[in-house]
This record gives structure tokens, C-alpha cells and sequence, in this order.
């Protein structure tokens, strides 16, 4: 009776259905996409929430198709790319995302480090940052798939913290029903180049691979059987995290849009600057919950970032791979994994700032993006690869709709860039 109750309650159904769509989403609001945007709230207060209903429906899109391949095809993105396409594209793609996945994974274990460091001020930076890389190295390596699935679903309820904030604070709820359907514009370049960097943020292409890998991964581990229930329990799945990840970022803006524009603070570079500058206007439980959010995002993000690079590693090199596996199963895949993380906490004791790593970050990611979308376009509208799960219509419309948008902001941010 009490099995029957537990199956019948809607609350735990759908934790159970939610996986690698809500893992990918919430692992979009890292601590370096938190300081993008924080810096666009402080900078034009609550003017960029329409940001966050405009790219809904982009992330969808293309997250469902990158979803769809892992789960139809058994493979990951670049185990179809390696198949299908030329070596040229495999290597070139491989080659740009391994420096700025690391530059990003750098940026992140920095900004744990330093908000670690503004809660227990007595312990330096860098101890937290070693501390906390290891302790992300030895989960990924000694705990199974299972294990691993489950603390990245748990780790996502540190972001409602972001959600909470607002609500600790004054905030003018008819201005930012406003800015949130009627978009404005400031024709300037910090305006645009606020946006571009929103844009590079929620579309990261590292997501691509994480996603149609961990379709896979959940396909042979639930033993799943590529019918209409699971296609639709997968889009569900990828719909519900990106619009856990889009109402989250809405919350950061609107935060520091309410808090820190408000008081006259319209520059913020890094995470702990956001978190300091909080505390005395918003209060310490605000700051708390914002420290506190970064770290647990961190710790989500992070194995994100490095598992797509282990995947796109292994998959390239026909390594065994998979969280399912031990590390005498699949060398490779966990030592690209240690490496992408000692490389990027070198990064942290190199003297390049966690801002300037999420430029470089920005810039690749902008260069990688729109060839990967056109790719994926492509490859869910090859019935030789998808058979009857190719796209619809309206999937394609939004895939060209995207392409066309992350193109213009990737010129928009090399020219910005360059200036």
C-alpha cells in the first residue's frame, strides 16, 4: 500500500523522471555564468530579464536534438561526428574545446576558492581551491554512475537559493514585469556585449556533448527502449531543466539588478565581488545563500565540464568510456578527466584572472557554437543516422532560428573583443 502511495505521488514521479536534461541545465548557471549575470543586472538593473524568456525556447531546441541523438543512437556527439563526418571537423572541434573547457573549469574552482575564502576568511583561496578540486577528482573517479546521477540532482537544489534572494529584498515588481515582456535596448557596446556574453553563457556547446552523452549513459543503465513514451519522457526531462537554469539566471539578474544597481554598483568582474558587495546592501542572509550557491554550483558544474571533455576524448579515441565504469574500465576517460581538472587549477596559480579565462572561454565557445548547432541540424535531419526521429518542423525552425542568433552574437563578440 505504501509502494502504491509512493508511485502515486506526482512529487517524487517527477524527481524520478528528471536527469541528465535537468543536470545539463542546472550545470549552465556555473559560478562563471552566475558572474555574467550578476555583472548584467548591476550593470542595467532589471533591463536583460527578457534575456531569460527569449532563450528558453533556443536552449530547448537544440539540448532536445543533442538529447535525442544520444538516446537514438546509443552514441554521443562525437562518436556520430567521428562516423559520419570528416577528421578534419572531429579534430578541429576537439582542438578548440579542450582549451576552453579548462579555461572555464579554471575560472569556476577560482571563484569557489575565493568565495570559500570570504566565509572562512581564515583559510586562503587557493587551500579551498585544491581542496575543493580534489575532493570533485576523487568523487568522479571512486563513486558509480548511480551514485554520481543522484548528488548532481541534489546539488541543483543549492540554485533555488538565487530564487530565495529576491524575496529577502525591496524589489519594484510592476518594473520588472516590465522589462521581463517589453525588451529594451541601449545602443551601446556594453548593452550588446552584456547580451553576447548571456547568449555565449546559457548556449555553451560543452552541454552539447554532456547531454547526448548522458542520454546514453541513462539509456543503458535504465535499459530504456527508443519508443514515443521515451522520447517524450526525454524531452519533458530537457524542457524542465533548461527552465530550471533560465528561471535561475532570471533570479541572479534580478538580484543584483535590485540590489546592486539600485546602490550605484554597476561593475562586478568575479563572484566573490558580487557576494561582497551584497552582504552590507542586501543583508547576510542574501550573501550567505549566494556564497553558498556558488560553491554548490560548482561542485555541480565542474564534473559537467569535465565529463564532456572525457567523453568528446574517448569517443574520438574509441577509449572505453562512462561513469558506469571503474577507472580499470576506462583509464582514459578518467584520466582526461584529472587532467582537465589539475590543468584547470593551474590555471588558478598562473596569473591569468578568472575574468580574462572567461573572455578566452567566450571567444572559443563563440567560434564553436554555431557550426556545432549547424552540425546538429544537420545530423537530426539525416535519416540514415536518426531514422524516424528526425526533426519536425518547428524543431528545425528553432535550430535555424538559434544558428542564426548565436552566429550574429559570436561576430558581434569578436568585434567587441577586438575594439
Amino acid at each position: 500500500m505504501e509502494t502504491d502511495t509512493k508511485q502515486s505521488n506526482p512529487v517524487q514521479r517527477l524527481w524520478r523522471a528528471l536527469g541528465p536534461g535537468l543536470i545539463t541545465g542546472a550545470s549552465d548557471d556555473d559560478p562563471s555564468g552566475i558572474a555574467t549575470y550578476t555583472q548584467a543586472g548591476a550593470a542595467f538593473g532589471s533591463q536583460l530579464l527578457w534575456s531569460a524568456l527569449v532563450t528558453y525556447p533556443l536552449m530547448v531546441s537544440i539540448q532536445e536534438m543533442c538529447a535525442r541523438i544520444g538516446l537514438v543512437t546509443d552514441h554521443g556527439l562525437t562518436g556520430i561526428i567521428k562516423q559520419y563526418y570528416s577528421k578534419f571537423l572531429l579534430y578541429t572541434i576537439l582542438i578548440i574545446s579542450f582549451p576552453s573547457i579548462t579555461l572555464n573549469i579554471g575560472a569556476d574552482i577560482a571563484g569557489m576558492g575565493a568565495v570559500g575564502n570570504l566565509l572562512f576568511p581564515a583559510v586562503p583561496p587557493f587551500l579551498f581551491s585544491v581542496l575543493f578540486t580534489l575532493l570533485i577528482l576523487y568523487s568522479v573517479i571512486f563513486w558509480s554512475y548511480h551514485k554520481i546521477s543522484m548528488i548532481l540532482k541534489w546539488l541543483c537544489i543549492t540554485l533555488f537559493s538565487y530564487i530565495l534572494i529576491p524575496f529577502l529584498i525591496d524589489v519594484d515588481w510592476s518594473r520588472v514585469l516590465k522589462d521581463t515582456f517589453l525588451p529594451t535596448f541601449t545602443p551601446d557596446k556594453a548593452y550588446f556585449m552584456a547580451l553576447v556574453a548571456i547568449l555565449g553563457t546559457t548556449i555553451s556547446p560543452y552541454l552539447f556533448f554532456w547531454q547526448a552523452s548522458m542520454e546514453v549513459e541513462e539509456r543503458n543503465e535504465k535499459r530504456l527502449i527508443v519508443d514515443k513514451k521515451s522520447i517524450d519522457n526525454m524531452e519533458a526531462d530537457v524542457k524542465g531543466g533548461m527552465l530550471f537554469t533560465n528561471v535561475v539566471f532570471y533570479f541572479i539578474i534580478l538580484a543584483a539588478g535590485t540590489v546592486l544597481f539600485s546602490a550605484g554598483i554597476h561593475t562586478i568582474n568575479t563572484v566573490e565581488e558580487a557576494a561582497r558587495a551584497l552582504r552590507p546592501l542586501a543583508g547576510d542572509y542574501a550573501y550567505l545563500l549566494f556564497a553558498l550557491g556558488v560553491i554548490g554550483t560548482g561542485f555541480l558544474a565542474i564534473p559537467v565540464l569535465a565529463g564532456s571533455l572525457s567523453y568528446m576524448m574517448a569517443e574520438t579515441f574509441g577509449w572505453s568510456e562512462g561513469f558506469d565504469k571503474t577507472y580499470c574500465e576506462a583509464p582514459g576517460f578518467y584520466i582526461t578527466m584529472g587532467i582537465s581538472l589539475l590543468v584547470g587549477l593551474l590555471i588558478h596559480f598562473t596569473g591569468i584572472s578568472p575574468v580574462h579565462a572567461l573572455i578566452y572561454t567566450a571567444v572559443l565557445y563563440g567560434v564553436t557554437a554555431p557550426v556545432l548547432i549547424a552540425l546538429i541540424l544537420h545530423i537530426c535531419n539525416n535519416k540514415t543516422i536518426m531514422g524516424d526521429y528526425t526533426n519536425n518542423g518547428w524543431s528545425n525552425f528553432l535550430g535555424g532560428v538559434t544558428f542564426l542568433v548565436m552566429t550574429l552574437s559570436s561576430l558581434l563578440l569578436l568585434w567587441y573583443t577586438l575594439q
